[in-house]
């Protein structure tokens, strides 16, 4: 089954709504993508997982996953209103917490057919973990949407 993962700025606009609600019909309805991880920190991530579980109300078979960068046995993390479960990345436990966010986020790219990305600043970890989704798109590793960011 097809996997889309999600990347973005902690701050984004609302007015970025539209353009995410047809980027994750189009992973449904062309791509035939039926489970979304999103991780929990900001307000694109926010935004990703409340477009997805809009969406599965239309197609049930769609299952949305909360990426945990930290171990659970340090944060207890149980499985929120509107997800189907959490998911913790192996060999995770060894990296520390300073790097948990940037490591878990590039197991996802590299275990994920599909990125949709909000990541327009150069000076962020989210920028870079795009550019390497991008080298990984070109070994037609996974296929990266790009939403746009302000002008």
């Amino acid at each position: 089954m097809p996997t889309c993962f999600f990347i973005g700025h902690r701050e984004a606009p609302d007015s970025l709504l539209p353009q995410l609600s047809a980027a994750v019909e189009r992973h449904i309805m062309e791509l035939g993508v039926t489970e979304f991880v999103v991780g929990s920190y900001g307000w694109f991530d926010s935004m990703a997982a409340r477009t997805v579980r809009a969406t599965k109300k239309h197609y049930p078979e769609v299952t949305l996953t909360l990426l945990l960068h930290y171990h659970p046995y340090d944060r207890p993390i149980p499985t929120p209103d509107g997800f189907d479960g959490t998911f913790y990345p192996p060999g995770m436990e060894t990296v520390p917490k300073r790097a948990a966010i940037i490591r878990a986020n590039r197991y996802m790219v590299e275990h994920s057919d599909y990125l949709i990305a909000y990541a327009w600043h150069p000076a962020s970890n989210a920028r870079d973990l795009v550019e390497y989704a991008k080298k990984c798109e070109k070994r037609g590793l996974i296929q990266v949407t790009e939403l746009q960011g302000p002008l």
